[in-house]
């Protein structure tokens, strides 16, 4: 069986660390370091490198996140220069509190909500570059 070097994915639930504005909101940086790990990973898995991240070109934030949210930060590889990398980002909010419900009360999503997408691109120099892709 063979890996997927182009996708990569991280669930984590939010802590009340992570939560910093009022409301238990998350800062939006977290879901950036989020997709840094993704990323990094990415990185690995086509050069067998960490690479560097070099700048994002375009990042919406478009729901709240919440301490006790679990989060699942997504990347895919969508095209590779002599040594950029041009990432997508997604992270989906999958299950969400339900204090409501009960004190400890939680729920998975019917649908999962897009919270946050982002393209960025990364940068793997070529002498760090271990894996050939046939070219």
């Amino acid at each position: 069986m063979s890996e997927n070097i182009t996708e990569a994915t991280i669930r984590i639930r939010m802590s009340a660390h992570d939560a910093h504005y009022a409301g238990n909101l998350v800062d939006g940086a977290r879901i950036l370091s989020l997709f840094g790990d993704v990323g990094t990973e990415i990185h690995i898995r086509y050069d067998g490198d960490e690479g560097l991240f070099a700048a994002y070109k375009s990042v919406e934030f478009l729901a709240p996140v919440y301490a006790g949210d679990f989060i699942e930060a997504r990347a895919r590889l969508v095209r590779v220069g002599n040594t950029s990398r041009e990432i997508e980002y997604e992270a989906w909010k999958v299950c969400a509190p339900a204090p409501e419900k009960g004190e400890t009360a939680a729920d998975v999503l019917e649908a999962p909500i897009l919270v946050c997408k982002a393209t960025g691109i990364g940068v793997t120099l070529k002498e760090r570059q271990r894996i050939t892709h046939g070219e």
